[in-house]
């Protein structure tokens, strides 16, 4: 044997492959499967609930631009604009103001505002299409939609009056207690109907009745959303209705 030679045993094991012996567990590839399928899920929401919920996020700001447009109006034409009537066109009733024909049952007049979307008639819609509601309220003689009309009032004070709840269940007499009641003294609400607006209510749900009534009381709901209930309220305030006038010089 040669010197320094190593024994053929000893070349054989230096020159055979290293085996690894790591690797994931069966615990540990289902661990990892289900992450993966928690992942997958959560990106598979069904097209049309995304569809529902950007619709949602779009009405609500569109109804807080409306609102907007609306102390637009009032600081240049001193007053806030009737509603429209159903079934005709999206221009306020009467044209000019004064004492509105449907002041707690018409629409939004979007031709009067200049805002859109419309649909043919020039209603305002909502992301869903279905047209925009509008009440003003029709206190101090009309004072509040007709022109200068708050102006004139101001000094006896103001008194809107339309109701927004959070619950139809304990309205009674065209309002609802103190302890339901989010305002009381609203100048104008803005609703939209939501998805169903364009189909009959629940009429299993009360909240939702109570803003589809044709009959000219003063009382919205704003409730939790639900699967029967999606109507989207919002409504004007008095402080922030003469803040502006004031800012405008239009009061007092």
């Amino acid at each position: 044997m040669p010197k320094f030679a190593l024994p053929l045993t000893t070349i054989a094991r230096e020159r055979s492959p290293v085996l690894c012996e790591g690797g994931f567990t069966l615990v540990e590839l289902a661990i990892v499967l289900l992450i993966v399928a928690l992942l997958i899920g959560g990106m598979l929401v069904p097209l049309s609930a995304q569809r529902d919920i950007q619709n949602i996020n779009d009405t609500q700001r569109q109804l807080a631009s409306i609102n907007e447009a609306l102390l637009g109006f009032a600081a240049d034409q001193r007053r806030l604009p009737c509603p429209a009537v159903p079934n005709a066109t999206g221009i306020e009733n009467p044209v000019g103001g004064g004492a509105c024909t449907n002041n707690f049952d018409g629409f939004l007049p979007a031709i009067t505002l200049g805002i859109s979307p419309t649909d043919a008639q020039g209603y305002a819609v909502d992301a869903w299409g279905n047209r925009i509601r509008y009440s003003v309220t029709n206190a101090n003689t009309n004072a509040f939609t007709t022109a200068g009309g708050m102006q004139v009032a101001w000094s006896g004070g103001l008194t809107p009056d339309l109701r927004v709840c959070n619950t139809a269940a304990n309205i009674v007499a065209a309002d609802c207690p103190a302890a339901d009641r989010m305002t009381n003294s609203a100048v104008a609400v803005v609703l939209s109907t939501g998805k169903n607006g364009g189909t009959t209510p629940d009429v299993s749900n009360i909240d939702e009745l109570a803003n589809w009534t044709t009959s000219n009381d003063r009382v919205f709901v704003s409730a939790t959303p639900s699967a029967a209930f999606d109507d989207i309220v919002v409504w004007l305030s008095p402080n922030i209705l003469y803040n502006r006038l004031i800012s405008a010089g239009r009061l007092p």
